[in-house]
């Protein structure tokens, strides 16, 4: 058997595997090391070392933990609560201002971290009841608190951008920048479709009783000041250094993780306790990731070696279509492995075996991953995996499964239509860096 014949069923293998409910990074270093075997004997296990090594030198994952870290110590600060009752205080009298200060808190929260459960699972704690009592839709909200939550994914700074950088090959800061008016742009979107929504039909998100209003504009000046400006400040702390280019994204995070720590301090918050189940949360998320990492890059090396990819993108190539329709292809397989695979395994295993076929097109490559992010955030709002669904509906037992699903079904479709947008005009992707950082 050729070894790109091997690889091909090295491939099948994987999916295999992974359907089968094997857990991913242990299934990829037991097939790598077989299959590497059968196909290229015991060099096998000095490419697992130098590929391993390799990963190891790569100095921008260590911002992975220290983003994660950030993460769980604000969410253990407790500042998604105040900054979603400043909103809900200012926004009041509006119709779906429920709606609205879910997304506002969602988006300015996600520029802090890049945690989905943690982002999702506080959202609904705090604005399921509050939605409920105000006889908001349980449809529209449950869709509004998972999109929402998801935005982390892709707004920066976010673990996966760190991720998919050097995977690439682009420039992780170049990258965030790319990355923030897409992000931007699903959070008016999602904003848009609320709105519309509630002021076509009052009964969707009617404004809030009157006893809820702010009782004077002193308590409106308290509760931005209290909620939002710290927020702003660690904003800028982990990603406004990153982008006007004050600091690398490894002492960003660093940055934002210490004034993570100084927030929980001034809110009152700190505890030993909190501390240590920010740390072990953080280990948690980070072993997952990065054993990962270093497992698909094992993996990648040797289907890589047996020259499969090669074998691949000669095929794809071989189609002789448009450069146009190559992307709608990718993009279309992408969003389709995003049903039952989680980001995690899309970008360390299939993403390298795209990457020759769109560098043979020549297409931008910052365009391109920023494409991805913009896909890959369907991944937590597509049924059947969805995992956004399973965290709401773990702190919201009042809401049904189906309608949960029901509602998160007409963001996917919004972030499709941002996808096409941002397809359609690369420029919404590109204008940012080439500002920043020129052509």
């Amino acid at each position: 058997m050729s070894g790109e014949i091997l690889g091909l069923v090295l491939l099948g293998a994987l999916l295999i595997g992974i359907f089968a409910g094997f857990p991913i990074a242990f299934t990829l270093i037991v097939l790598s090391v077989v299959f590497g075997y059968i196909g290229m004997g015991e060099t096998v296990f000095y490419l697992m070392v130098f590929q391993t090594i390799g990963l190891m030198k790569e100095e921008t994952l260590a911002a992975v933990p220290l983003f994660i870290f950030m993460g769980h110590v604000l969410e253990q600060s407790g500042l998604m609560e105040r900054l979603f009752k400043s909103f809900q205080l200012i926004l009041a009298p509006v119709r779906g201002s429920l709606y609205l200060g879910v997304l506002l808190t969602a988006t300015l929260f996600a520029t802090a971290t890049g945690i989905i459960g943690a982002s999702v699972t506080v959202m609904g704690m705090m604005a399921a009841p509050a939605m409920i009592k105000a006889g908001y839709d349980t449809k529209l909200s449950a869709g509004t608190i998972a999109a929402g939550g998801t935005l982390g994914i892709l707004i920066p700074p976010s673990v996966m951008l760190v991720v998919m950088g050097p995977i690439v090959g682009v420039s992780i800061i170049k990258l965030f920048a790319a990355a923030l008016m897409p992000g931007l742009l699903l959070a008016c979107l999602y904003i848009g479709y609320t709105m519309i929504r509630s002021n076509l039909d009052p009964t969707l998100g009617p404004p809030l009783p009157r006893d809820q209003w702010a009782k004077s504009f002193g308590e409106i000046v308290r509760e931005f000041l209290s909620g939002i400006v710290p927020m702003a400040t660690i904003m800028f702390a982990a990603l406004g250094s990153i982008i006007f280019g004050l600091a690398t994204p490894t002492e960003a995070a660093a940055m934002g993780a210490s004034g993570a720590l100084l927030l929980m301090i001034f809110y009152g918050r700190f505890s030993l306790r909190a501390i240590r189940d920010a740390c072990l949360n953080t280990l948690e998320t980070s072993s997952l990731v990065l054993f990962l990492a270093v497992a698909s890059n094992i993996y990648g090396a040797v289907f890589t070696r047996l020259g499969t990819s090669t074998m691949i993108a000669d095929a794809m190539l071989s189609l002789d279509l448009p450069v146009t329709a190559m992307l709608i292809v990718l993009m279309a397989v992408i969003f389709l492995l995003g049903w039952p695979l989680e980001w995690p395994a899309i970008i360390f295993i299939f993403l390298p075996i795209f990457l020759p076929v769109v560098e043979a097109l020549k297409v931008d490559l910052l365009w391109f991953s920023t494409l991805v992010a913009v896909n890959l955030q369907t991944a937590f709002l597509s049924p059947p995996v969805a995992m956004a669904a399973y965290y709401l509906k773990a702190v919201s037992p009042k809401w049904e499964l189906s309608s949960i699903y029901r509602g998160m079904v007409d963001f996917m479709i919004l972030q499709m239509i941002g996808l096409a947008i941002v397809f359609l005009f690369p420029p919404i992707a590109l204008w940012l860096p080439t500002v920043l950082f020129g052509k």
